[in-house]
């Protein structure tokens, strides 16, 4: 999801909730504590230089069960972080704490905002030297399985 698209959804909601990929809704007394601007400056595997920017938003919650954020209030601190985040019309990474910090991405299924798992992956996969079937399946590569081998 981009900035362009939350500010849209949120504008026309009444309430604010957020799933985690499993299904288990956030506490409704949520809170955003961050809205910030990351950037990732990398080499890959392969030595291609490459840079990332995300719109990061951290969600937190604690004991405050009377809290509420309404989209309103979202939106407000959309409005002040564009002097952080700029014009540019990001996608969108969301921070959230499990057992440790969570990265997620987010999409909107029409009632609620769902956090989508993010994956690693190999970016220079041509570098690699390693078939292009180990990306694919990597647990039945590195297990020895095949399919239809009884081994899964």
């Amino acid at each position: 999801m981009k900035i362009s698209e939350l500010k849209q959804t949120l504008a026309g909601l009444k309430a604010i909730n957020f799933r985690l990929p499993d299904g288990t809704a956030l506490p409704p007394h949520f809170h955003v504590t961050e809205v910030g601007l990351v950037t990732k400056h990398f080499i890959d595997c392969g030595g291609t230089e490459r840079r990332e920017t995300v719109a990061n938003f951290q969600l937190w919650e604690a004991g405050d069960y009377d809290h509420r954020l309404a989209p309103q209030k979202f939106l407000h601190i959309l409005d002040l972080s564009a002097r952080i985040l700029g014009q540019e019309d990001l996608d969108i990474e969301v921070e959230y704490q499990q057992a440790t910090i969570g990265k997620f991405g987010l999409v909107f299924d029409g009632q609620n905002f769902q956090l989508t798992p993010k994956q690693t992956a190999c970016l220079a996969q041509d570098a690699c030297g390693i078939p292009d079937a180990a990306f694919a399946l990597p647990q039945l590569q590195m297990a020895g399985c095949t399919p239809g081998g009884g081994c899964c």
